[in-house]
């Protein structure tokens, strides 16, 4: 019994140093690898930034689609005034 307790106590500071050293890693990779915007903000701090509505959605989503909307109307007056 008494030689499983040393080879336990030798064993005890190699395991907690790995762990320390596979936390650390994840956590630089996990850092590392996060999603990312084109000018290298997170997205979550974009989000984060972004006033949120009542439903949940960005209100940038709105203008997005509001944008849509309106270049569909411009190109649709177009259409009608080629006589395509």
């Amino acid at each position: 019994m008494r030689l499983m307790w040393d080879v336990l106590s030798a064993l005890i500071p190699p395991a907690v140093v790995a762990t320390v050293f596979c936390v650390a890693i994840y956590t630089l990779l996990r850092k590392e690898m996060a999603p990312r915007t084109s000018d290298g903000r997170l997205v979550e701090e974009v989000e984060s930034a972004s006033p949120q509505r009542a439903d949940g959605k960005a209100a940038a989503d709105g203008d997005a689609k509001e944008a849509e909307d309106a270049s569909g109307e411009v190109h649709g007056s177009k259409e009608e005034t080629d006589g395509r």
